[in-house]
This record gives C-alpha cells, structure tokens and sequence, in this order.
C-alpha cells in the first residue's frame, strides 16, 4: 500500500517552512530502498545498481544514491554531463542509447561511460563518434510476448526499444571485427511489475541468451543488466514487491544457467528508478478552491505540470489529508488543477474525508517521474523540491521555479525585442 513512514505533522511541519505546491522526500526511506536492493543480490559479487537518472534527477538525490554505492544510468546529454558534475565516470556510468544523436555517444565515450547500444545501426554510429570501447552492451527486444505463461507482462514486438535476436549475433560479430573484447546484455519489458516473476523471467531469457552468443562469436559474456520494471504499490490494495525473494529467485536461475562453468562470474546489474524513489516522494499541494456543480471538485495549486502521470497515463496516486488520514471517507471527489485541459486531475471520483479550504493534501509516491518530468504549460510553473534529512531537518534540494525563468529562454540577448 502506498507509503505511510511519514507523520502528518513532518508535512505540516514542512508546509509551514515552504510554500505550496513542493515535493518532499525522504532520505531514510530512500537509503534504506537503495541498500536493501544491495542485500537482495549480495550473492553476485559484481552486483551493481545503475540508478535510472531519467526518474529522479535532482543532483542531492543522486549523491545520496551514490554514496550508497549506486551508479548512474544515463540518457541524454543532458543526464552525462549531471554525472560529471558529480564526478561519475567509467565503470559507474551506464549510457542507454535510444535514437541519440551523434555527439552524445562522443560524450558517453568520454566520461568512459558503458554504452548500451539500441540499434545495430548504432555500431558505425558509435564507431565514428568516440569509437568502439572493449566492452559493450546490447539492449534485446525478443518480440511478440513477454509473459510467463499464465500472465502477459510486456508487449515487446509494440516496443521502440532494442534489437532482434537475429541481430544480436550479427552485430556482436561486426563489434569483434572492431575490437570489442566482452558484452552485456540489457532488457526492459514490462513495467511497474508487483510479484516476483518478472526479474526471474527476465533473467533467465538473458542467460541463456548470453550463453548462445558467447558461443557463437567466442566473446565472453561480462554483465546481464535487468533494467527497471519492478514495481510499487500505488494503490492502497497493492502488495509492495518482495526484492529478497526476487533476489533469491535471479540467484536460483543465475546458478541453473551458468553453475560452474567460464560464466560463472557474470555481473547481474539492475537500472531501477521508481523502486528505489517512488514512494517516498510526496507532491504536498493546498485546497484552493471548492466547485460544486454535476460533480464536487476541488482545486489545489498543484497541476499536472508537476505531476503528469494521471493526465498522461490514468495512474493511480494515493491522497490523504494531513491530519485527516484516519477520519471516515464521507465525500466523493474530483481532486483538480488550474491548467486548461479537462484532464489535470489528480483523482477522479476519489472517496476521502470531508477537505476545508487550506487543507494539506499529500499526494503520494511522487518520488519517481514526478518532477523529472515537469512541464510549462499555461505558464504554470515547476515546484521546488525539500529533502526530509534523517535528522528530521528539511533542507531545499530545488528551488520553485519562477516568472523569470520561465522568460529567460524568450527574452534577452539575441532574441527580438518588444
């Protein structure tokens, strides 16, 4: 069930210090998520957790992480050169390619960051700028259907993502000609996954695949990276997946496939992002406004640019109201913002206690693509982000946003004047 480890009045208090909209997140909750996914794979001594930066890629947040022992998946320039600024390079710094453009590879190969490659074409790419590395990753797309039988998690053959099969011994063999010494395998495909099936799934089918194109082109297989895809439990009937038993399960498969043999020391690598941040991130907004016409709304001052994910996707947020969390749910609510779009809404038909204007409404597990993926529009401007330190401290990790940056890209050097 969504994530209660916070007392109401650590956002109260919280409320009082910043104004409203802002997210809050918890350092405890986010060090402990980091080291227990540690101590699920422990067992694999080359265990490494690259922290998809594109989830939450506030710089204090990654430094926590990386203190923690965590490094970084990248996918963007932009996301490479935070990295550098935090002094992340070589075998800490993973780069996922999709679609990028030239110069990002360059930057990649730089910071001697692991390239994931995307495509086969991505080989000449690469080969042209910054150059081929002695190991490389291959992100697989197996087609069709991803499920194990009784269940469909992924849909592969609609996903943009990764190569054939065939391409797979095809490609490895032209990055031997170039030089390649060793690879690693990547996959993605399903997310925000409950149980404890899909890693182990997934694994396996990386394994063995591992396996075939080691034997096919004679290159060691070095790391299979699991990706994301593990997921939280958003709504307040959900079961939080079990990352022990998961670890447990990866391990019996890891041992199965290779036992004894040359891959025995095969590096698992994980690339999560929502699992680690997710639920101990909170968007606290403020009851503005009260409308009651054929349906009962309330305003808050948040909008979907801080929090897209019910607009875009549907998605399942948990609300409660500080210091109304046990009271009796009594009304039925839409829960809205101020943009010009029917679908900035954070809730829809949501039965909760009855809200006063100026309520604090804390809208959970907003720790992951909340505000990473924060937007402009109407004007509506990003929140700023607070640290809840292990202390009980609250530190400002990102201040709000203003009118001034919003017209700093429109106004100025270069550009018309009025």
């Amino acid at each position: 069930m969504p994530n209660f480890n916070l007392s109401d009045e650590v956002f109260t208090r919280a409320a009082q210090q910043f104004p409203t909209p802002f997210f809050l997140y918890d350092e405890q909750g986010i060090r402990q998520a980091a080291h227990g996914l540690q101590e699920a794979f422990s067992w694999n001594p080359r265990f490494k957790e690259f922290f998809a930066v594109k989830a939450q890629p506030n710089p204090h947040i990654l430094k926590l992480l990386l203190d923690e022992g965590c490094g970084l998946d990248c996918s963007s320039m932009t996301e490479l050169m935070m990295a550098e600024r935090l002094g992340v390079r070589g075998a800490d710094l993973m780069f996922s390619a999709n679609a990028m453009p030239p110069e990002e590879f360059a930057y990649a190969r730089k910071l001697g960051a692991t390239i994931n490659l995307d495509d086969i074409s991505d080989i000449e790419t690469l080969r042209q700028h910054g150059g081929i590395p002695d190991t490389i990753c291959m992100r697989y797309n197996p087609g069709g259907l991803f499920g194990d039988g009784n269940a469909i998690m992924g849909s592969p053959k609609d996903s943009k993502f990764g190569w054939m099969r065939e391409q797979l011994s095809e490609g490895l063999l032209r990055l031997k000609e170039l030089g390649v010494k060793r690879f690693g395998l990547h996959a993605f495909l399903a997310s925000n996954m409950l149980g404890e099936v899909y890693y182990p799934l997934l694994a396996k089918l990386l394994f063995e695949t591992g396996k075939e194109l080691t034997d096919e082109t004679g290159l060691p297989l070095d790391f299979i990276n699991l990706s994301g895809g593990i997921g939280i439990p958003y709504k307040p009937e959900d079961k939080a997946a079990d990352i022990a038993l998961i670890g447990q399960r990866v391990q019996e498969d890891y041992e199965e496939s290779f036992g004894d043999s040359e891959l025995s020391n095969v590096a698992v690598n994980t690339e999560l992002g929502r699992y680690i941040t997710g639920p101990y991130g909170w968007l606290v907004t403020r009851a503005m406004h009260e409308k009651r016409i054929h349906k009962h709304y309330i305003g808050v001052d948040a909008c979907a640019v801080n929090l897209i994910r019910p607009a875009m996707y549907g998605a399942y947020h948990h609300i409660h109201i500080a210091g109304k969390r046990d009271d009796p749910a009594v009304e039925t609510y839409d829960i809205t913002g101020a943009l010009c779009e029917n679908n900035d809404k954070f809730a829809i038909d949501r039965r909760m206690p009855a809200i006063e204007l100026d309520d604090i409404l804390v809208i959970h597990d907003a720790g992951a693509h909340g505000a990473a993926m924060g937007y402009q529009y109407n004007g509506r401007l990003r929140a700023a982000e607070v640290l809840h330190r292990q202390d009980g401290s609250f530190q400002l990790i990102r201040r709000a946003e203003t009118q001034e940056d919003y017209f700093a890209t429109l106004f100025g050097e270069g550009l018309p004047t009025f």
